[in-house]
């Protein structure tokens, strides 16, 4: 696996982690966890967290930290 893949899947993939643990915990005042997790909705925006944070933003964290060793 490449050294941009590696990197993409850590920082996108910790960013994604976190807001699905911050969005499930801020819906605790509205739904109990067992039905938040029984519902496919949740799994569907975890997809939806996990991957953005991995493709968008782990591809752009990966573009800043490339311009950031090529100036130096």
């Amino acid at each position: 696996m490449s050294e941009r893949w590696k990197y993409q899947l850590k920082t996108g993939g910790i960013w994604g982690v976190f807001m699905v643990v911050f969005t499930t915990l801020f819906d605790l005042n509205h739904k109990p966890f067992i039905a938040q997790v029984s519902s496919s909705n949740f799994y569907i925006r975890n997809l939806i967290y996990i991957g953005i944070g991995i493709f968008v933003l782990g591809y752009f964290n990966w573009k800043a930290k490339e311009k950031r060793e090529n100036q130096k």
